[in-house]
């Protein structure tokens, strides 16, 4: 069953092209945002430090020259419109106030016949990271607006923890790889303490003239009052890109915010608060800027020379749609690449597939998924900040599939077929961080599978923790269900076998800190992340209206008899008088199976774990045996639930954030105790390996 396919218009081809230029979306007024308590108390502190703090106005070694401003006869009724990033004109007026006619005899001073009047104006503009004083100087905030205004030269970059809209209003700056330019939506930016801090890097341009430089002063006229636009106007060289920030809350980030353990989820970690720089226009927006001391994202020579190779090979000309794999160890940095080379391949074409192989480190779904994507939009946050619906999606159960390993290569086959042969866009295939003994076999079967074009290696320490999948490796390599062909005697004078499959082979070598390990820290951990994402899941549950957070128990779930679904357990065996038991309070994939299901009147449970489309998850938060209803939450649209006939419980257990702080809860907390014991029978899981033996036994090491 094909889940929430896009419509293609008819005509329009999905044929490699630039198109940043063509994601015109007005940007989000800061009329529209409701700043949470904390924010407003970070802005009162903010207004009380700047109070306290005199401005001083340095004086200049020399006098600057004062170009005479030309006398013209203005044009009656004439108004000239200068474009601006949400779509709306400024228009130059005849009849102007004091103000203006002392913003417009300034801004000649400064920009007068397209030339910088001062050469120190250049001196001050130095590469490198905007921190501390600089950001006085080059930011502005307007408390009645609720936002600021940044001007960056090139090269400059600014690293941050935080939350908050970007709109580029002048100029191009880009994000994790994606550029973002004048004209296009407001997007959000997601840095949160989990992993590593986004930085906005400020992109130089050569075809800058003195028009663009007068526009990008008249811009600032909408955001910033006359006084905080005369200093904001010094900074405006050649070369300068100007950004809008916005405080931004969601029901994402309500609902994450209103559990205790995540408040701080937005925060700085510990090791990084003597780096937090606290005092600047920008804080109390919801982002707080961070020293050069502490690194962004770090990329090594190898680390470039990969994502240039494999976006370059996707702007020539290829036969067919480029198929880039991307495999390596646990922690060596395969998502963080993989959604890098997403948003740069995004500034050239309008969408790229991205199908998820990791059960445990998903992109787009909670763990225990296998997907297939289309990705539209810039992922500029970790993959907890843009949960979506797949187009496809399989639900494996489990954060590992050594269980069964046939069950899942047979469901990533499955998704494979559901992508149309006809699709242009590039295809982007993550990977396990699990590269030895079955999980080397593995990655053999899926190269032999899909007709991959690029093989990307990740590494660290300058080593291969696994041997490369080369062309030449792969001739002889035996997978779980692939092998090499048997060669005789005969085939080394003729060429009747088919040729070798040939591909491109990157090995790139990660340099970040701390690779290859977990992280320590709140919020680091795997089984932290896994939670993330699935609370971000659940978070759908929330009205996008501004508005309290509404605890889950607190909502009204779907009635659905016994009768008209099966039931499945797909992560271990469970007797079927027990079945219940372990579903009850528990997450469930919403599925639906090829077959009608008939009931004797009775609840249907299934035996084996099918392979079938999953539309969703829900929270089975309660049983009625006596009337045979099982009680759902679901953030799923009624239209699709019809179609699911199959609930499926797998080892992905809800956050015990869920069961145990949500606000509300009165008495004893229903599902949770600490009187349990692993030594009574049945206590726990019995765990079932189909079809897996040691590598001793197969000839594999």
């Amino acid at each position: 069953m094909k889940v929430n396919k896009h419509a293609q218009v008819k005509g329009k081809s999905q044929k490699w092209k630039d198109v940043r230029g063509k994601r015109h979306r007005p940007p989000v007024s800061s009329s529209e945002l409701n700043s949470s308590p904390g924010m407003a108390n970070m802005i009162k502190e903010h207004q009380v430090a700047v109070k306290k703090k005199p401005s001083v106005k340095r004086l200049k070694n020399k006098a600057k020259p004062v170009s005479e401003p030309k006398t013209t006869t203005p044009q009656s009724g004439f108004k000239k419109p200068y474009s601006q990033a949400n779509g709306s004109s400024v228009f130059a007026l005849d009849n102007e106030s004091d103000d203006l006619q002392d913003w417009k005899e300034y801004s000649q001073m400064i920009l007068g016949n397209g030339v910088e009047t001062s050469g120190d104006m250049e001196d001050d503009v130095q590469p490198g990271r905007l921190e501390g004083e600089a950001l006085h100087h080059c930011a502005q905030r307007d408390d009645r607006q609720n936002h600021a205004v940044l001007v960056m030269q090139k090269d400059q970059t600014l690293c941050f923890r935080g939350k908050c809209f970007l709109t580029c209003l002048f100029g191009r700056v880009e994000v994790m790889g994606f550029t973002i330019e004048r004209g296009q939506q407001s997007y959000p930016l997601f840095s949160p303490a989990s992993h590593c801090p986004l930085t906005i890097k400020a992109l130089g341009s050569s075809d800058y003239s003195s028009d663009d430089r007068t526009e990008a002063s008249l811009i600032l006229q909408k955001y910033l009052t006359s006084a905080s636009r005369k200093k904001l106007l010094k900074k405006i060289i050649s070369n300068s890109s100007i950004i809008l920030l916005e405080p931004m809350e969601t029901p994402l980030t309500r609902f994450l915010s209103s559990l205790s353990d995540l408040s701080e989820l937005f925060g700085n970690p510990v090791s990084e608060l003597l780096s937090a720089v606290l005092d600047t226009p920008l804080n109390g927006l919801g982002m707080v800027p961070l020293a050069s001391s502490i690194e962004g994202l770090k990329m090594s020579k190898s680390y470039r020379e990969g994502l240039n190779t494999v976006v370059n090979a996707c702007k020539g000309d290829m036969d067919g749609c480029a198929v880039i794999l991307v495999y390596g160890t646990k922690n060596v940095g395969k998502s963080t690449f993989i959604r890098v080379l997403i948003n740069t391949l995004l500034n050239h074409t309008a969408s790229v597939d991205y199908l998820e192989g990791d059960l445990g480190q998903t992109e787009f779904t909670p763990a225990g998924c296998l997907s297939l994507s289309t990705v539209r939009e810039p992922l500029l946050g970790p993959p907890f900040t843009h949960q979506q619906t797949p187009e496809h999606m399989i639900y494996y159960g489990q954060s590992s599939c050594e269980s069964d390993l046939d069950r899942y290569l047979e469901s990533l086959k499955s998704l494979w077929r559901r992508r149309s042969p006809s699709r242009e866009s590039p295809i982007i295939i993550n990977t396990m961080g699990w590269v030895k003994g079955f999980g080397f076999q593995l990655l053999v079967d899926m190269i032999r599978v899909f007709p991959v074009s690029h093989v990307v290696q990740l590494s660290h320490s300058g080593a291969s923790q696994c041997p490369s999948l080369t062309p030449e490796f792969l001739r002889t390599a035996h997978g779980c269900q692939t092998h090499p062909p048997a060669q005789t005697s005969l085939d080394e004078f003729t060429e009747s076998h088919s040729p070798p499959r040939s591909y491109t082979h990157l090995i790139v070598q990660s340099e970040f800190s701390g690779v290859a390990r977990q992280g320590t820290a709140k919020h680091q951990r795997t089984n932290e992340h896994r939670d993330l994402a699935l609370l971000a899941y659940l978070s759908q549950l929330q009205s996008a209206d501004p508005g309290p957070v509404r605890p889950l128990h607190t909502l009204t779930p779907y009635q659905v008899p016994h009768t008209a679904v099966a039931l499945g357990v797909i992560h271990c065996d469970v007797v079927p008088t027990h079945m219940f038991y372990a579903a009850n309070a528990s997450l469930v994939g919403l599925c639906c199976l090829a077959e009608k299901v008939v009931s004797r009147g009775g609840p249907v449970l299934l035996s084996q774990a099918p392979i079938c489309p999953c539309v969703g998850f829900g929270v089975l938060r309660g049983i009625d045996m006596a009337r045979g209803l099982y009680f759902l939450l679901t953030p799923v649209d009624p239209s699709i639930l019809r179609k699911v006939n199959c609930l499926l419980l797998g080892a992905i257990t809800l956050p015990s954030c869920i069961l145990t702080t949500q606000p509300g809860l009165e008495g004893e907390m229903p599902y949770v105790t600490s009187d349990y014991s692993f030594d009574l029978t049945g206590a726990g899981k019995l765990r079932v390996f189909k079809g897996l033996m040691r590598p001793s036994h197969t000839g594999v090491q």
